[in-house]
């Protein structure tokens, strides 16, 4: 695929992202708002071909857009991180927990927990009320709830190595 235009292949199914892509992505880490002109100008393409290369890097799934907030000032004032022990299939209750609203992360494991979840709350009353409707999900054996008492790095930007 060549590197100066944005009609090539991008990955996922395809087959590896190319060093151009890359560097978009990296981009983007840097600054979601970054305009694709600038990106364009950075990484020796077109505006056009930028946002084609973007267009497909997310209708593959490669990478999403977002803005990322602080729970706490959006008045969520307990997060925490659930570890899971399960008995039946995994995938399958990983997916009934990664269904739940206040649940933002959640990963089947190996290890000491089968899944692993993260969990943003309004309070305490919320955080029991969610820690007990998972323990209720069929083939969830027992859950260890690790609080976050002060966050310390939370970064999206660790470029695409």
């Amino acid at each position: 695929m060549s590197t100066q235009h944005g009609s090539g292949a991008v990955p996922g199914a395809n087959g590896p992202i190319d060093d151009v892509s890359k560097a978009i992505i990296e981009q983007l880490q840097e600054d979601g708002r970054r305009s694709y002109a600038n990106i364009g100008k950075a990484v020796g393409l077109s505006e056009a071909a930028v946002r084609q290369r973007v267009q497909k890097l997310t209708d593959g799934g490669v990478m999403q857009i977002v803005a990322v907030t602080d729970p706490l000032q959006l008045g969520f004032s307990r997060q925490a991180m659930l570890g899971i022990k399960a008995d039946d299939d995994l995938v399958a209750v990983a997916d009934r927990i990664a269904a739940l609203d206040q649940v933002d992360y959640c990963l089947v494991t190996a290890g000491s927990f089968d899944i692993l979840a993260e969990v943003i709350c309004e309070n305490d009353h919320d955080l029991l009320r969610l820690i007990t409707e998972i323990r209720g999900i069929d083939g969830v054996l027992s859950t260890e709830t690790f609080m976050y008492l002060s966050l310390r790095k939370q970064e999206y930007n660790w470029g695409t190595r």
